[in-house]
């Protein structure tokens, strides 16, 4: 049965999460948490560019429909030994996009702070959906 969208496990969770460490730990299975207290999901890959030692993010799944969704680095507020926290809030987080192999442009604000160079967010999920689908 599914804990997802339920607020007393994170709240009995969050002084279980573990101290704070870095992406090259977090593990398949993974829980994953809204910023207000919610499981999301857990963490089925972690989205790296191993040889810049640069996190891009993680894939998730979410045990609903459309399954997995990917959080940008730029979306992770948190990464504990034992859990990840996003920092988006419920809703946000099942607005997450899903890993696609023709990802559709998710934003062109210019003057988004966080916005990474043209087709980076776009990039990431068409590598987020090779790994789901075999293809790396």
């Amino acid at each position: 049965m599914s804990r997802r969208g339920t607020a007393p496990l994170y709240a009995r969770a969050v002084n279980d999460l573990g101290a704070p460490t870095s992406y090259l730990v977090v593990t398949e299975g993974t829980p994953v948490f809204s910023a207000d207290q919610h499981e999301i999901g857990t963490v089925v890959h972690v989205l790296a560019d191993e040889h810049e030692d640069v996190f891009d993010g993680i894939v998730i799944d979410t045990r609903g429909p459309g399954a997995h969704r990917f959080a940008d680095a730029a979306n992770v507020e948190a990464i504990h030994e034992h859990g990840v926290i996003l920092k988006g809030d419920q809703r946000a987080c099942e607005a997450l996009p899903e890993p696609s192999a023709n990802p559709a442009v998710m934003t062109d604000d210019p003057a988004d702070p966080e916005r990474g160079e043209p087709g980076e967010l776009q990039d990431k999920l068409r590598r987020a959906w090779d790994w789901l689908s075999g293809n790396y």
